[in-house]
């Protein structure tokens, strides 16, 4: 996991848990579940995410470090490393479909420097979605996203504000969302859950829940069970009067207008087809025709946000 250079040893230092840090690092090495060059990650904020989610208790955040490190080998058969390889969450056949049938996209960060993951359920329809799309390649996808999280997304935001970043903020808008297309997705959300908090623990900084229906209630009681009591302490349910709150969380030229904010992403047919954040840096473009740039091209490869967008005009939002 890439990290910015210093940035969790500022954020480790500053709340007083080096020592214990160091030691968690020195056991899981002593006893052979890390190992250096692991994707996991072996930084002071990786280290930290574990122990904080598991209260600082060594033995218990060992265990779940050890059964993350078991699971990144053997998940889908063939491992994370290998499945990031081979499925890009930039840039996969299927990624127009997806988008277009479970919206969830990136966009810019929020005032904590945090990026900002936007999701519109009320267009959820994966009936449709499998027609274009299997199962199991869905659920790869939102694998590849969730790793994407701490390879990509959060260390290039945290590059970009040069200071410590280590979650993502989610908005997710319920408007149009129904009991029916809750019934089609609640396995798939439960599963999507169980990942997150087991394997991506403290990705999630927070999550506003806008536009919530009078059904809400009901779904939340069965969602509810699924999360851990820090999960559920990150969470802002709000109805159709959210604006403020999101303001004062997110500055108006970072907020899409569709939610209150100011920004359009004119120039690219939308805020939900920009993509736009640093998570983008070092890459040609995104959606279909998106490649990463190798370290020896980043000096001489400069393609700019609007020059991607000519290049790839049908391209789809990064996931």
């Amino acid at each position: 996991m890439a990290s910015t250079p210093d940035s969790s040893n500022k954020i480790v230092q500053s709340n007083g848990h080096q020592d214990i840090v160091n030691t968690f690092r020195k056991e899981l090495f002593d006893e052979g579940i890390l190992h250096e060059g692991d994707s996991i990650g072996t930084d002071d904020i990786t280290m930290e995410r574990f122990l904080r989610a598991r209260k600082y208790d060594l033995k218990k955040s060992k265990e779940m470090f050890r059964r993350c490190q078991e699971w990144r080998k053997t998940v889908e058969g063939i491992g994370i490393d290998e499945l990031y390889r081979q499925m890009d969450p930039f840039d996969y056949p299927e990624r127009r479909a997806v988008f277009d049938c479970w919206p969830m996209w990136f966009h810019k960060t929020d005032k904590q420097g945090r990026p900002l993951n936007f999701e519109f359920l009320g267009s959820l329809d994966l009936n449709r979605l499998y027609k274009e799309c299997t199962p199991e390649r869905h659920w790869q996808s939102i694998l590849v996203n969730a790793e994407s999280l701490p390879r990509e997304i959060i260390p290039a935001a945290a590059r970009h504000h040069d200071k410590p970043v280590t979650s993502v903020f989610v908005v997710l808008d319920l408007k149009g969302f129904g009991l029916s297309q809750f019934w089609q997705m609640k396995s798939l959300a439960q599963r999507s859950f169980q990942v997150s908090q087991d394997y991506y623990p403290e990705t999630m900084g927070q999550l506003a829940i806008v536009n919530a229906p009078s059904s809400f209630t009901f779904i939340w009681n069965v969602v509810k069970p699924w999360l851990a009591k820090e999960t559920v302490e990150k969470i802002d349910i709000l109805g159709s009067d959210y604006q403020e709150r999101l303001l004062e969380l997110i500055d108006a030229e970072s907020l899409p207008s569709v939610l209150g904010g100011k920004c359009t992403c004119e120039e690219f047919g939308g805020c939900h087809l920009s993509g736009r954040g640093p998570w983008l840096d070092g890459r040609k473009g995104w959606g279909p025709n998106s490649t990463k740039v190798d370290d020896s091209d980043k000096n001489s490869v400069n393609v700019t946000e609007s020059q991607s967008q000519k290049q790839n005009p049908d391209s789809s939002t990064v996931q």
